[in-house]
């Protein structure tokens, strides 16, 4: 399990490198986006090889930073319900969650998106927009994304299976979720008043 425990922090420490890199084209989308609006209004002109840009450049931060939030327990589930639960419970359907739904769709999402991508590869794929860019890289993003999914999926499964045997303390024990903070921080200020 000590090797298992090792590969899942070097899976966790390139998730966390990518993912701080990869969200910075969140600001290249905006100035992308900006830059569009002012050509545009000022100029009476404008391209759909921009308009594409931009959403590229988001499926990017959607797809490729997915498995950070993974990583960072950022991911959505119905957190009311489920700090009700005892942690065993919790823990339980992490293993349950991960194993038996998150890694099959990951499996089946880059399984059927290769051919996906492959037929878009052959056929040169462009788009169906005037000046629009190729569709090939934006195919390219599913078995990227769902790839780096399935792996920090896999890291998961192993941190979860050794917090439930005691071999490493939970690395979320302590983690306040966002909007868990910034309703502590209004219930802080309504008290002050």
């Amino acid at each position: 399990m000590q090797s298992l425990l090792k590969l899942s922090r070097g899976i966790d420490a390139f998730t966390k490198w990518t993912g701080k890199r990869l969200a910075w084209l969140i600001l290249v989308a905006v100035v992308v986006s900006t830059v569009n609006a002012i050509i545009r209004k000022s100029f009476d002109t404008s391209s759909n090889s921009w308009l594409e840009l931009q959403w590229l450049l988001f499926s990017m931060v959607f797809l490729l930073c997915s498995p950070w939030t993974l990583l960072d327990n950022e991911h959505i589930r119905i957190d009311i319900v489920s700090n009700m639960m005892p942690k065993w419970l919790r823990d339980w359907i992490d293993i349950v969650g991960h194993a038996f739904f998150l890694m099959p769709l990951c499996i089946v999402m880059i399984v059927t998106g290769g051919p996906f991508f492959m037929r878009s590869v052959e056929l040169n794929e462009q788009s169906g927009n005037a000046g629009g860019l190729p569709q090939w890289p934006a195919k390219s993003l599913i078995i990227i994304g769902f790839t780096l999914l399935l792996v920090q999926g896999i890291s998961e499964l192993i941190k979860r299976i050794a917090v439930r045997r005691g071999l490493i303390p939970d690395p979320h024990a302590f983690q306040v979720h966002a909007l868990e903070a910034e309703v502590e921080h209004l219930v802080e200020a309504i008290e002050k008043r």
